[in-house]
């Protein structure tokens, strides 16, 4: 029995209408769907009934399976010949470890291919109505996670990012939204820079709250704001006012 194939595949920000045609052909074709938490699972409706679907979401504190047994788990299904969908919410290369995972199938000669998905920093933002980068108010865009690093990780240099780009894309950053703000402050952004949090973004559930950087923690603890969301901080924030075709926008 020869190897198999393995597929990491972004699942988008979360409207199934996002999904890429390269997505919907590998899942058609799947033996296995291994599927993290942030996938929509009408996405799987496009694999075959008889595809094994594994479900091995992770969320704070909550894990079906380690990252390593992920590893493992993908290694073993390749090895069995199977072709194999590692399906995650987003983009697999965009904070999605995806990289990590490609290097162990490399390391064990499996063949494999990305198929890149849309990111919620992106969509989430453009379904609010705001653009991550306008002539008149922004020239760069940088898009950071808001997690501490495990593990000896890279952690965010939060005051030299606040000098260097117009607009910071921030994913899971909710948690931590109070600190990092204080870090930015500190870096040399306005108190009054816009801030906006884009929650369950592209969904029909998804809400924006606007505010100021140097309160935002204690507007989003008032409004409930609560993960999955994006945070999106510089001038451009402010456009979803004017530009939200999506959802409304909450203050």
């Amino acid at each position: 029995m020869g190897k198999g194939k393995v597929f990491l595949v972004g699942a988008g920000p979360g409207d199934p209408a996002l999904l890429t045609l390269k997505a919907v052909e590998v899942l058609k074709a799947a033996d296995v769907v291994i599927y993290d938490r942030l996938v929509n699972e009408t996405i799987l409706n496009f694999a075959s009934k008889t595809a094994e679907k594994i479900y091995v979401g992770k969320s704070a504190g909550k894990h079906e399976l380690t990252q390593k047994k992920i590893n493992e788990l993908l290694v073993k299904k390749a090895l069995e010949g199977k072709k194999v969908v590692r399906l995650k919410g987003g983009d697999p290369f965009i904070f999605g470890r995806g990289g990590e995972e490609a290097e162990v199938l490399a390391e064990k000669h499996i063949a494999f291919e990305v198929v890149p998905g849309i990111t919620s920093a992106v969509a989430a933002p453009a379904y609010a109505g705001i653009p991550l980068t306008h002539r008149d108010y922004a020239s760069s865009v940088a898009i950071v996670t808001g997690h501490r690093a495990e593990n000896g990780g890279k952690n965010v240099k939060w005051a030299e990012l606040a000098r260097a780009v117009d607009t910071i894309v921030i994913l899971m950053g909710v948690e931590l939204l109070e600190s990092t703000a204080t870090k930015l402050i500190e870096g040399g952004l306005a108190t009054d820079t816009p801030v906006a949090i884009i929650e369950q973004g592209t969904s029909t559930q998804q809400r924006s709250v606007i505010g100021k950087l140097g309160t935002i923690a204690q507007t989003a603890r008032e409004k409930g704001v609560k993960p999955p969301a994006v945070i999106v901080i510089g001038k451009v924030a402010l456009l979803g006012e004017k530009l939200a075709w999506f959802m409304k926008t909450s203050h």
